[in-house]
């Protein structure tokens, strides 16, 4: 039995996986904000009610929002702040008396999906995390591509290629810097465009809605969306090539994107065909915490 951990900001989700992939149990709780010895214990707590009621033990995976650092095993680029610079895998090891597997949620939603979901099958497939933030994830016949700085897909700190007029100026991102793709690409930053643009305040998804009702203002809202996403994906699809990408977050449900895309990134990829499929999640918001679970795969 596999067990995945999804650490969210607000949510903390478990699932249990058979050695098949079919699910046996998921739940989840609250994550204790701020507070990470809540939050160790939490994890533990969870983990051994499920066992508990399953009558066994399995391997544990955990999906995080960072990474761990691999000069000295701390937590770091980690949006929940209470993790930055902490021993979690260590602290969580110490507390289930077993090894842990840790990875950032990302690379756990792209593993999911290459193992048994929309990128099954193709040797490299980019997960697209399009939601509060924008991460990415890159795995490589089925292995997750770490990287020498364990930062591998994480394209939303990249500038934003090819900025136009409307473009600028280069907004602030969190992480200090300015032009970041995911001041541009995030649900938060989709709505902020909009605003700028017509003193509305919308979420992402009344602006769809409302652009297939008509309205010009919301196309054009979108129209700007999917030619940012286009020419960022472009980049990265020049570095890697992946045969899918696969879009994950709450801006995935955007059905447009998947028929707009091709388009919007063709005349930018250095290639006279361009084969990149870009497909849903098959599993939905349960790939992150499956992809955990498949972390001892």
């Amino acid at each position: 039995m596999r067990i995945g951990i999804d650490l969210g900001g607000t949510k903390i989700e478990v699932i249990a996986l058979a050695d098949g992939g079919d699910t046996l149990l998921r739940k989840r709780i609250l994550t204790p904000q701020g507070d990470y010895t809540a939050t160790l214990q939490a994890i533990h707590d969870l983990i051994r009610s499920v066992e508990a009621e399953l009558k066994s033990q399995g391997t544990v995976g955990i999906g995080i929002p960072g990474a761990e650092s691999l000069a000295n095993g701390l937590i770091k680029n980690a949006n929940s702040t209470c993790l930055i610079g902490r021993p979690l895998r260590a602290d969580l090891q110490s507390l289930l008396h077993r090894e842990i597997r840790l990875a950032n949620d990302a690379n756990c939603f792209a593993l999911s999906e290459a193992i048994d979901g929309s990128g099954q099958g193709a040797e490299i497939v980019f997960g697209v995390i399009l939601g509060t933030g924008v991460g990415g994830g890159i795995v490589v016949n089925g292995r997750i591509l770490n990287g020498a700085n364990a930062i591998a897909g994480e394209w939303g700190h990249n500038p934003l290629p090819l900025p136009v007029s409307h473009d600028l100026p280069l907004p602030a991102c969190y992480c200090g810097r300015h032009g970041c793709i995911e001041a541009y690409l995030s649900g938060p930053a989709l709505s902020r465009d909009h605003f700028q643009q017509t003193g509305l305040t919308l979420s992402p998804e009344a602006i769809d809605q409302a652009a297939s009702a008509g309205n010009g203002d919301c196309e054009a809202t979108l129209r700007r969306y999917e030619n940012r996403l286009g020419r960022a994906l472009a980049s990265v699809i020049n570095l890697i090539d992946p045969q899918v990408i696969v879009l994950g977050g709450g801006l995935s449900h955007l059905q447009r994107l998947y028929r707009n895309l091709p388009e919007c990134c063709g005349p930018h990829v250095f290639s006279d065909v361009f084969n990149t499929q870009f497909r849903p999640p098959q599993h939905g918001d349960s790939s992150g915490v499956r992809g955990a679970a498949w972390l001892w795969n």
